[in-house]
């Protein structure tokens, strides 16, 4: 792994009752996870909830599917203070196993009517990982890491937790394809005629 800063990150958002979703709805922030990684060491982690703004009141359906409560949600920071939170880290190149991360993130700021926290550039994870192995379909992050023979950190859909095993996802990921591209090494039988030498010795 390079100097270059990284943050591991995951978010998890509201979600309507069902397909049919209330005017103006769009998924909030309403947990997050990081895990910042500098020159190999973690130099940072941050979780917590996140209050959503626009739908304050969670779905019966959100809070079954995430395992929270309202009253955890209430008890978070607000949307503001997560940017401010993000913009500290604005440099590093931003990890994410899917897109959707980063696209809510950019529409919730869009709402909020702030700036977007992060001048690094982003990485889909899940992508670079169907890529690595030519999968046909994107893997879920999970069983990314199963397919290691590791277990996921924690328990999923726990944004800290999801961050975490995102980034112990990408170290194997990177090891893989340092491994593949380093050079074979070089054998003495790839330096020595073995045939001309055996000739030779014998011809004394």
């Amino acid at each position: 792994m390079n100097d270059q800063p990284f943050l591991f990150l995951d978010f998890e958002f509201t979600m309507p009752e069902n397909k049919r979703k209330p005017e103006g709805f769009f998924p909030e922030i309403i947990e997050v996870g990081m895990v910042a990684v500098h020159g190999g060491e973690v130099t940072d982690t941050f979780s917590s909830y996140v209050k959503p703004e626009k739908f304050p009141v969670l779905t019966e359906r959100c809070k079954a599917f995430l395992n929270m409560k309202q009253e955890e949600i209430e008890s978070g920071i607000g949307f503001a203070e997560l940017v401010e939170r993000l913009s500290a880290h604005g440099h590093a190149a931003v990890i994410t196993w899917g897109n959707m991360d980063v696209k809510v993130l950019r529409q919730n700021c869009q709402a909020a009517g702030a700036a977007y926290p992060f001048r690094g550039k982003h990485r889909d994870l899940s992508l670079e990982y169907k890529r690595f192995f030519g999968d046909r379909n994107q893997t879920g992050l999970w069983k990314a890491i199963e397919a290691y023979g590791k277990k996921g950190t924690g328990k999923h859909h726990c944004a800290l937790d999801d961050a975490w095993t995102t980034y112990n996802i990408f170290k194997l990921v990177e090891k893989d394809k340092e491994y593949l591209l380093k050079p074979a090494p070089t054998k003495i039988g790839d330096l020595v005629d073995f045939s001309k030498l055996m000739k030779k010795v014998s011809m004394h």
